[in-house]
Parts: C-alpha cells; structure tokens; sequence
C-alpha cells in the first residue's frame, strides 16, 4: 500500500489579523503530495495550503479570509516553486527488475539448447 506524505515547501509567518481571536501571529504554509511504495517514490505536482493562527491554534479556512489574507496569499502563492514532478525507483524495483531478465534470458537458453 502506497503511503502520501505533505511535505512543507514554503512556510511563511504573515501578520495579518486572525478572524478568531484577532492575534496577529498567523503561519501560511504550502505542501506538496509525495507518494511511498516499496517499488517508487513519486513526488506529485499537487501543491496544497494551509493558514493557521499561532495563537488559537485554529485553521483558517477561505471562506473566513479578508481581504487582506487573500491578497498576503495571492502573493506567497506566486512564490512558492514546487519540486519537479517525478518517479524515482527503489533498489526492491531494480532487484526485481534484474531477477525478471535473469529468469527470462535463462529460459530462453535452456530452450535454444534444448535441454527441456
């Protein structure tokens, strides 16, 4: 089974007010998807956010956002470069990748010498 990871990739302290206690101490942080199988690691273009209160400890969802939020937000949204979209394969991928050439080359020998 494939285990999904949000990986932080940009993490930004605003001061913006927050709509629920109205402290000033507001993180935004940007994450992005990473998949883990026993046969690859994908890292996924999908890039989400998340805007949390230091304070209150509360989520900061859009439909709370001023207007001002949105604008801190538009901006960070621009910066925030996300890793490449990839597949890289594990040792477990090219062991087994090796073993199926090993058992197909050794069939087809045993067939060509005819000892079957």
């Amino acid at each position: 089974m494939a285990k999904e990871k949000q990986i932080a990739i940009k993490d930004v302290e605003i001061s913006n007010n927050c709509p629920e206690c109205f402290s000033q101490e507001l993180r935004l942080t940007f994450y992005q998807k990473h998949t883990y199988n026993p046969l690859y690691h994908r890292t996924t273009g999908e890039v989400t956010h998340e805007i949390k209160c230091k304070k209150c400890f509360s989520l900061i969802y859009p439909v709370k956002w001023t207007p001002d939020i949105e604008r801190v937000f538009d901006y960070y949204n621009k910066l925030v470069e996300p890793d490449k979209s990839s597949v890289r394969f594990t040792m477990l991928f090219f062991a087994l990748l090796l073993l199926m050439i090993v058992l197909v080359g050794g069939g087809i020998y045993i067939y060509l010498e005819g000892l079957i």
